[in-house]
């Protein structure tokens, strides 16, 4: 039997044992709970802190934002319009998901086209950089100003483009459209930017020709006398985007002063046949006329976009002609022998012109000679994938696909109006 003293000792060895095995639990469980800690604090950080930074796309494109606002940065003057077509992984800043405004009949995708090669190329001019389109550049620019795209179809082609290119920083508020959808206008209220598509697929007055009570798809063109439908509403507009030119290859009867002059592709004995270039150029310089009498107008911004060609392959439009490339031809491949030169000539005599009228009235005219450039691009029409129930088997070889190579207009229209006002600030 142990004695007390012995009991004692044993007693006060165990609670010493008890006391150091409770300590090594307590630093045990410290250890444990700081590394739940850390880690918890180290995934919280990957999670937030990672999704809310946004990186540029690439940074040549962010260096090209910044240099924007570079005190005496010297003003890039090379010719953007002279270049060719490069592969481009990137690819659109916009899907035909994404941008809820893509028109039915330019929506390759949704009608069953399935290469995206074409969406891979962008232009590179020779001597410079064309920057990817910023919206938010665009928006420092334009806040609070109005555009409007002012022509036919393939004007309101460039339209839905740029519409396409700045939701992605705002959801466009359609305002205002007419019954047929022809004049339609959107708001971006966040940055105070409107924009607007005015139909008018000559420029000046026409009326369609009727035999019999029936149309003949043929117009009686008044080249003296603007379309009053778009012209009315120049005071209200900052800057304008003019194109035109498809409608005029047509049996259209050219008048002035009331006076019948001559015809397009008529094949009458007494009337003479002008051609398109005549009636393009005549019906632009009306127009361009109109801009610089408009007496209760402020200064506008005027930009011509130069003829885009067509690409119909191995038939007319109407004759089983196509257009199913999948990649641009090369420079060396354009033909410069044909009509689609003249119209471009023709166009850019008539800014020309309207450019010496207007430095009297603060007016300002820009090119925008997409010509060429286009003219490579036989694979970004929507050719058969179009979904136009009233015209199956008909291939549209003239719009342009969305996304697409339309989408560069609106790069060189940006860059142009950065150029542009780079030069007035130095003045």
């Amino acid at each position: 039997m142990k004695s007390s003293a012995t009991d004692c000792r044993e007693k006060h060895l165990l609670t010493k044992k008890d006391r150091c095995h409770c300590l090594a639990n307590t630093a045990s469980l410290f250890f444990y709970s700081t590394c739940i800690a850390i880690t918890t604090i180290s995934c919280f950080h990957f999670i937030f802190y990672h999704t809310n930074i946004k990186y540029t796309n690439n940074i040549h494109d962010f260096n090209q934002t910044h240099a924007l606002i570079q005190p005496n940065k010297e003003i890039e003057t090379c010719d953007l319009f002279e270049g060719q077509w490069i592969r481009d992984a990137r690819g659109s800043l916009y899907t035909n998901y994404s941008c809820k405004t893509i028109p039915f009949l330019k929506n390759c995708f949704l009608h069953g086209r399935k290469d995206t090669d074409f969406l891979h190329w962008r232009w590179k001019p020779d001597k410079c950089e064309l920057p990817r389109f910023d919206p938010n550049t665009f928006f420092s620019i334009l806040g609070g100003k109005k555009m409007a795209f002012i022509g036919d179809s393939l004007a309101r082609n460039q339209m839905e483009s740029l519409l396409c290119l700045l939701s992605t920083v705002e959801a466009p508020k359609s305002i205002e459209k007419d019954a047929e959808d022809r004049f339609t206008t959107w708001e971006f209220p966040k940055h105070n930017f409107t924009l607007t598509a005015f139909w008018s697929q000559f420029l000046v007055t026409a009326t369609e020709r009727r035999v019999n009570g029936t149309d003949t798809g043929g117009f009686h063109l008044h080249l003296d006398r603007v379309d009053t439908k778009w012209s009315e509403k120049l005071p209200s507009i900052d800057y304008a985007v003019f194109s035109d030119a498809q409608w005029f290859f047509r049996q259209n009867y050219l008048y002035e002063s009331g006076n019948l002059i001559g015809c397009i592709y008529c094949q009458e004995p007494n009337v003479t046949d002008l051609g398109p270039g005549l009636a393009i150029g005549r019906a632009f310089r009306s127009a361009f006329k109109a801009v610089n009498n408009c007496k209760k107008c402020k200064k506008i911004i005027i930009f011509l976009r130069t003829f885009s060609p067509a690409h119909f392959e191995n038939g007319a439009w109407n004759a089983g002609g196509g257009c199913n490339r999948t990649q641009p031809i090369q420079r060396d491949d354009v033909n410069k022998a044909g009509p689609d030169w003249e119209y471009r000539k023709v166009q850019e005599k008539e800014v020309d012109a309207a450019r010496k009228a207007g430095e009297g009235r603060g007016n300002e005219f820009e090119v925008l000679d997409v010509t060429e450039m286009m003219s490579m691009r036989v694979d970004g029409h929507p050719g058969v994938h179009w979904g136009n129930q009233w015209m199956k088997g008909y291939s549209d070889c003239i719009h342009w696909c969305m996304p697409g190579p339309v989408d560069t207009w609106n790069e060189l229209l940006l860059e142009s109006i950065k150029r542009r006002n780079a030069i007035s600030s130095q003045k």
